[in-house]
């Protein structure tokens, strides 16, 4: 192949490699030059958002597996089972959000929030769950930077979960409670799951109060939506349970807590046989 050699500018015979090659060293000789220190500073940033984007994603997987762990929990293994996802959160914390907080600190949160936002909403409904298992209460939004602040390092700012993933994982927070509530009552503890409706309501109340002063935040907005059905599912099936008991649900057979979920699923369909299936259709 003949060809001019774009870094000598002599003719000479190239093979395809030699000009990919000339065109490598073209691309880097543009990108050290010092009239390009604005595209290196735009690498950079692409490259720590794709580690943020790691770091955040070993976030939210931990703190499902959290999540899943709280719901093992029922009134002979809560102590054990709380135990162990309050260890894997502290684990998830030291591990994950550490190197989450390394790569922002010192820099504007705002501008790569949408690269973790998702990973710190989802730490925050692990450990508000966490915390109400445990206490009954709400973790504050506080509580939680100030378990954070030792991450940072004390020279730089400290990375700081804002307001709006606080709301927006806390409004994910109501769809677990939702799930705990129904496994509740199916085992029969209806008290609990009578305080776990009155909590839930309660962050539904407020949150009602905010959202509107939260410049028309779309995600916000289909949160709310998301966070008034789980309302309303655990007071129909509290309604449902309490039906059944008024005229005579509860037979002490041992199937009292499936015929409740199969109440609050909706009606089962009955799976056609193999004989059913190969049948011809009748023509009428």
């Amino acid at each position: 192949m003949v060809a001019v050699d774009p870094c000598r500018g002599a003719t000479k015979t190239m093979r395809p490699s030699d000009c990919g090659l000339c065109c490598v060293r073209e691309a880097r000789a543009a990108m050290t030059s010092p009239g390009n220190i604005h595209v290196r500073h735009l690498l950079g940033v692409n490259d720590k958002r794709e580690r943020v984007v790691k770091a955040s994603r070993d976030v939210t997987m931990n703190s499902k597996k959290v999540i899943f762990q709280v719901h093992r929990a029922n009134k002979d293994n809560k102590e054990e089972v709380l135990s162990k996802a309050e260890k894997d959160l502290a684990a998830t914390t030291e591990q994950h959000m550490s190197r989450l907080v390394k790569e922002l600190q010192g820099t504007d949160f705002w501008k790569l929030r949408r690269a973790y936002s998702f990973g710190v909403q989802e730490y925050v409904e692990a450990a508000t769950f966490c915390r109400f298992c445990r206490k009954g209460s709400l973790l504050g939004l506080n509580e939680i930077n100030s378990t954070l602040a030792p991450l940072s390092d004390q020279n730089d700012e400290p990375l700081q979960i804002n307001a709006l993933d606080y709301l927006l994982g806390l409004a994910d927070l109501t769809g677990e409670l939702m799930r705990l509530a129904i496994g509740r009552i199916s085992d029969g503890e209806v008290d609990y799951a009578q305080k776990i409706r009155r909590f839930v309501q309660d962050i539904y109340r407020e949150l009602t109060l905010l959202a509107p002063l939260m410049d028309d935040n779309a995600e916000m907005k289909k949160k709310m939506e998301t966070m008034l059905q789980s309302v309303m599912k655990i007071e129909n099936v509290l309604l449902t349970f309490t039906a059944m008991n008024d005229h005579g649900g509860s037979t002490g057979d041992g199937n009292h807590g499936r015929r409740l979920r199969r109440t609050w699923r909706g009606p089962m369909k009955r799976n056609r046989t193999r004989r059913e299936r190969l049948r011809p259709m009748r023509m009428t």
